[in-house]
């Protein structure tokens, strides 16, 4: 892809914005078990990424380092024992819009397309022409540790995540307050109608929108929420860990989960690694993924890319 000097993008630039050190409530016991329990942790105060990473901050790491992603690469029989010979080709995960379902099974709205990846989001003859300022998507977690290596930077836990997006404002459901709409006003980029089948936005407006679009966060933050889902360093664990009962065993600067413990039960022939995902994305609805809220979290495999999954960074020293 052809970039014009007006193009142009240098890390060191990169609109950073300040998280101060803080106490807070991480998790919640009011929603899915996951989120639970509700407890303490400290976390210092860091540098985060105003916005998620776009599509032209990810062109000129591409062009710089010639990074070949994970969705761009054909997968290895060895990592995938049951995967049928056909399916061994690179390509993402990408989300079609049906016109009707029969019970919940995701398949019927998901699908592995060949030849989806970040240049072309869609699959086939898709392509990212004006939408250099919408975020990246189709990035695995490696594709996205390597853009922050790229950059000086890294990518956030999930305790410095959460303490972003909540804003500085303490145990309320959304990073904007209590209500899902105050006043009737969008305040995030998620599901307008019923989640798959129907989507009351315009024509054209039902994917990622550009990063700002929508109101920023008491810490200058855009699209924490909705969008698309981010990344943490974090591996998943099925539930927090328990409150300290005593103030001076506080956790300070988690870094929750346990490798082999983010396996998934479901596939033990399968030996990747499980993420946390924040934020929720464009697809999370009140019917069906509520999960547009800070303490929602989301189990993700290293290797998958999808088309409303992507990241930020964030910078632990001065600048």
């Amino acid at each position: 892809m052809a970039m014009s000097a007006a193009d142009a993008y240098d890390p060191a630039f990169d609109g950073l914005a300040w998280v101060p050190a803080r106490m807070f409530t991480m998790g919640s016991n009011r929603h899915y078990p996951e989120e639970a329990p509700a407890h303490p942790v400290k976390v210092d105060g860091f540098w985060i990424d105003a916005t998620p990473v776009t599509n032209r901050q990810f062109a000129a790491f591409v062009k710089a380092t010639g990074h070949v992603t994970v969705a761009e690469m054909t997968p290895q029989a060895a990592d995938y024992p049951r995967a049928l010979p056909g399916m061994l080709r690179a390509g993402s995960l990408v989300f079609t819009q049906p016109k009707a379902v029969i019970g919940s099974y995701i398949t019927q709205w998901w699908s592995f397309k060949f030849g989806a990846d970040w240049r072309h989001p869609y699959g086939g003859r898709s392509d990212i022409r004006g939408k250099l300022d919408h975020p990246v998507v189709h990035v695995a977690y490696r594709d996205a540790l390597a853009y922050a290596h790229w950059a000086g930077k890294d990518l956030p836990t999930e305790a410095e995540w959460e303490l972003a997006a909540r804003g500085g404002i303490d145990d309320a459901e959304f990073a904007w307050g209590d209500e899902f709409n105050p006043d009737g006003k969008l305040m995030a980029n998620t599901w307008q109608g019923t989640f798959p089948t129907m989507s009351t936005k315009r024509p054209g407006a039902d994917r990622t929108s550009p990063v700002g679009s929508f109101p920023a966060n008491g810490y200058g933050l855009y699209d924490m929420i909705g969008n698309v889902w981010e990344w943490t360093s974090d591996y998943w664990s099925t539930r927090h860990p328990q409150p300290a009962t005593k103030s001076c065993c506080i956790r300070q600067n988690p870094r929750g989960g346990d490798r082999e413990a983010s396996l998934d039960p479901r596939e033990p022939n399968v030996r990747i690694p499980r993420r946390v995902l924040k934020g929720g994305s464009h697809l999370c609805a009140p019917n069906y993924c509520r999960r547009y809220r800070p303490a929602a979290r989301h189990a993700e495999p290293e290797d998958t890319s999808t088309s409303h999954g992507g990241f930020r960074c964030v910078k632990r020293t001065e600048i």
